[in-house]
């Protein structure tokens, strides 16, 4: 457990990333990750697309760049951001990308109790916390899963994957980690997929914007 506040509205400790979620108030508030993360006070949440910081990594289902180690500088220095909407109004503000660096996360797994074991279909605390993993900040990772029981699960089903995505240096070598790994030789696809820094939809995680 990091012993200090990671993030709160108005101050960020320089030890951690800066995280932001867009929340369109669209969900019930008692199940929603990303309210008991800002209880918490390890997030800010804005309920304006306006708001997210500019220059931002954001967390966009529908980009075709792979999020990567290579993401890690611009986290430091602009912050991560996600969103927490419903998949038609996600469409809208994702087509607003030119303040932000849209990335995609990779193929991994949920554990969360609505999806557990469902891959790519991932709440929004499991996707901040992979998105974090990957770039480096384990330790803030945890934390945000530790306010959660099954959170630890999450990085247990995926430890396989983090692990190889942290150490890869980029886009091109986060889609042959997965290539690679034990889960893509019974994950289906289609076999079009190619080796490259944008990764097609099939193994990219369509993150869930809800909770």
């Amino acid at each position: 457990m990091i012993p200090y506040p990671i993030w709160r509205c108005g101050g960020i400790d320089t030890r951690s990333v800066s995280i932001t979620v867009y929340h369109a108030k669209q969900c019930d508030p008692k199940k929603c990750s990303t309210l008991k993360l800002k209880r918490h006070n390890l997030v800010c949440v804005v309920h304006r697309i306006r708001e997210l910081p500019q220059g931002a990594v954001i967390l966009n289902p529908f980009t075709p760049k792979a999020f990567s180690p290579a993401d890690q500088k611009r986290l430091k220095q602009r912050g991560l951001a996600a969103l927490d909407c419903s998949w038609v109004h996600a469409k809208e503000v994702c087509a607003i990308s030119a303040h932000w660096t849209p990335r995609c996360l990779p193929y991994l797994v949920a554990a969360n109790p609505v999806n557990y074991g469902v891959p790519t279909k991932l709440s929004t605390v499991e996707a901040l916390s992979a998105a974090l993993f990957i770039a480096g900040f384990r330790e803030q990772a945890e934390t945000l899963l530790s306010k959660f029981k099954w959170g630890p699960q999450f990085i247990a089903l995926n430890e396989e994957l983090l692990e190889g995505y942290a150490q890869a240096k980029d886009s091109t070598e986060v889609v042959k980690c997965y290539k690679k790994s034990t889960l893509a030789k019974v994950a289906p696809h289609n076999g079009n997929y190619k080796t490259s820094s944008t990764v097609s939809h099939y193994i990219c995680s369509l993150i869930t914007v809800y909770c």
